[in-house]
């Protein structure tokens, strides 16, 4: 069950030791639905992927620059009509509110920014860096957490990482400033304040105190305040310059790990196991051999075959066991079909599934 039959060797890019020379070079070396491609294919069609991948993360990076430059430009236009001689402080409070504006959009580009940039990091990792490096292949979970990325697409940080995260990087700045010119607006303009009370008074919004004006801004400075420093420690953001191994404060110190503090495991530390749903099948056939053959020569999946009763009918069947992923499903449905149509097809969930094809039974060993 499970197993990847030894006549299949280049399924999830494995390697047969009898051959060498000319004859590896040409093996084909991913074999699924169809698609036959040789080394060079493969590694041809994961370069543009990656140069796609790059193309997306820098149109959003660029998306990101651009709300800050709205920011920019709003709270330089409202510190100039502010001081002039017709302006309010009001315009800075309203300039307040669109830069906050400006925030929210900024963090949702920001989490589409970070799901191509979590794409870009997987390869860099686990396909470029594994070309360089012991042990000279990817992690375990490395394609499955990229299928899953293009199947199941979703974003690899929260809101709240993403809003700390533009908030500590340009958006405190641009908060001090606009802080900073209103308070300056209520103390010097249009002429120094004598006393503390008659810079609150000039506050007052209509019927609403000066008191109360500036309460509230107080109270959303420090909300500001707490939400950089709570959403440090958030660190699955992928697109960061940061190391594959180590933890947050080791990527920070300037200490650089010895070898032997190193984690040994394959599993990059900025993101979790990602992987398609896995599947049991149970597939009640009278025609086993056919069915099995088919399975083995169009998915590369190993079948497994056990005896079984109809106690309906008292006859005898054979019962085919296969492991898959929930993609797979479609195909093996079809391929059941085209035949034996009066076969049963059982799929269940389940929990993990371990050995080739799959996550393996073991991590690696350290070299």
């Amino acid at each position: 069950m499970g197993e990847i039959p030894e006549e299949f060797p280049q399924y999830y890019g494995q390697e047969n030791p009898e051959n060498s020379g000319e004859a590896a070079f040409n093996e084909t070396v991913w074999s699924y639905r169809g698609y036959k491609l040789r080394a060079s294919e493969f590694t041809t069609a994961m370069v543009h992927f990656f140069r796609a991948e790059i193309q997306r993360a820098n149109v959003w990076r660029s998306r990101l620059d651009t709300t800050t430059n709205w920011a920019v430009v709003s709270t330089g236009a409202a510190v100039s009509v502010a001081f002039s001689q017709q302006g309010n402080h009001i315009v800075l409070l309203m300039n307040l509110f669109l830069v906050t504006m400006f925030l929210a959009i900024e963090a949702r580009r920001y989490r589409y920014y970070e799901l191509w940039s979590y794409r870009v990091r997987l390869m860099e990792t686990d396909f470029f860096a594994a070309m360089l490096v012991p042990p000279f292949h990817p992690s375990a979970d490395w394609a499955e957490a990229l299928a899953e990325s293009l199947l199941h697409p979703d974003f690899p940080i929260s809101t709240l990482e993403a809003v700390g995260r533009r908030l500590r990087r340009n958006y405190l700045y641009i908060y001090l400033i606009i802080g900073i010119g209103w308070l300056a607006k209520l103390w010097l303009v249009p002429e120094q304040a004598t006393s503390w009370e008659a810079t609150v008074e000039r506050a007052s919004i209509g019927p609403i105190p000066g008191s109360t004006v500036i309460m509230i801004v107080i109270l959303f400075y420090i909300m500001l305040i707490v939400m950089s420093i709570a959403t440090v420690g958030l660190q699955h953001a992928a697109g960061e310059v940061l190391p594959r191994y180590g933890s947050f404060s080791e990527n920070f110190t300037g200490r650089t790990p010895a070898r032997e503090d190193i984690k040994t495991d394959t599993f990059a530390w900025y993101r979790p196991s990602r992987r398609r749903k896995q599947l049991i099948t149970l597939i009640i056939t009278d025609h086993a051999q056919a069915v099995s053959k088919k399975i083995i020569d169009d998915m590369n999946r190993g079948v497994t075959s056990m005896p079984g009763v109809g106690m309906f009918t008292g006859k005898s069947h054979q019962v085919l066991l296969c492991a898959l992923t929930v993609s797979e499903v479609p195909q093996l449905k079809a391929l059941v079909q085209a035949v034996d149509p009066n076969a049963f097809v059982v799929v269940s969930p389940a929990q993990e599934v371990f050995g080739r094809g799959f996550m393996p039974l073991q991590k690696e060993k350290k070299k």
